[in-house]
């Protein structure tokens, strides 16, 4: 059986002042009932982790260099990420493959050095509205699967979140048909990729404009494993109520 992870992505955002809002999230027992991690700026990580010492949320980057380490002036490798307390990775989020330009070969080298680290990467992958509504869904999640994840990797150290782009911070969410559809095709995608024992096994995340409002109902569709938050797990009471309802699913 999968165990259920809520995924908070804090994007561009929080200073110092914000890990009191960490603080809050770890008094939740809900918590307890599923795996929980916050990927931070970079600024914060180190920090974060060592608040979280003692409990049972971990941390997170939101992006890591290919390389070991090198002439990179802005970039932070992997191993750097495990040194500041890190735990996972999300990669291929659609906010660095526009703002960018990082292509599906990336994101996959990426992950292996991610992967080789000891890191869970979590690889993003999703449509826009255009290729929605021309019908080529499927088409291009196949092809972010087939670039994005590398050919050797188990079910502890992946995670794919399926994120349409057009719901990312939009308030706008696909329909529950429309969230069961591409996760079904992910899952069948990993096990003929990989096998059923690590294929059935790998989590998969919806995440678009994930909030306390809607989280249940989501996290009931067969194949939600989880969610990658983002704005709404900025907020302990948000983030918890979003926790609460996926503990409830499992």
């Amino acid at each position: 059986m999968r165990q259920k992870l809520a995924a908070g992505n804090w994007k561009m955002n929080g200073t110092a002042a914000a890990l009191a809002e960490v603080d809050a999230l770890n008094s939740h027992s809900s918590i307890a009932a599923v795996d929980v991690v916050i990927c931070p700026p970079a600024t914060l990580l180190s920090r974060m982790s060592e608040r979280l010492t003692h409990s049972s949320i971990e941390t997170g980057g939101q992006d890591c260099h290919p390389a070991a380490s090198g002439a990179h002036t802005g970039d932070v490798s992997a191993a750097m990420l495990v040194d500041a307390g890190a735990a996972y990775v999300i990669l291929g989020h659609s906010e660095r493959r526009e703002d960018h330009g990082e292509t599906s070969a990336l994101v996959c080298a990426k992950a292996g050095a991610a992967m080789n680290a000891g890191l869970t990467a979590i690889i993003c992958v999703g449509e826009s509205e255009t290729q929605r509504d021309d019908g080529t869904t499927l088409t291009v999640i196949e092809d972010q699967l087939a670039g994005s994840i590398p050919d050797v990797v188990t079910a502890r150290n992946l995670v794919i979140a399926y994120e349409p782009i057009w719901a990312i911070g939009t308030g706008r969410v696909p329909t529950l048909s429309q969230i069961e559809e591409v996760h079904d095709f992910i899952r069948t995608n990993l096990i003929t990729r990989f096998g059923e024992k690590t294929g059935a096994a790998t989590r998969i995340l919806y995440g678009g404009s994930v909030k306390p409002s809607n989280a249940a109902e989501i996290f009931h569709v067969v194949n939600v494993d989880g969610a990658l938050v983002g704005g709404a797990s900025l907020k302990a009471n948000d983030f918890s109520a979003i926790i609460t309802a996926l503990a409830a699913s499992a």
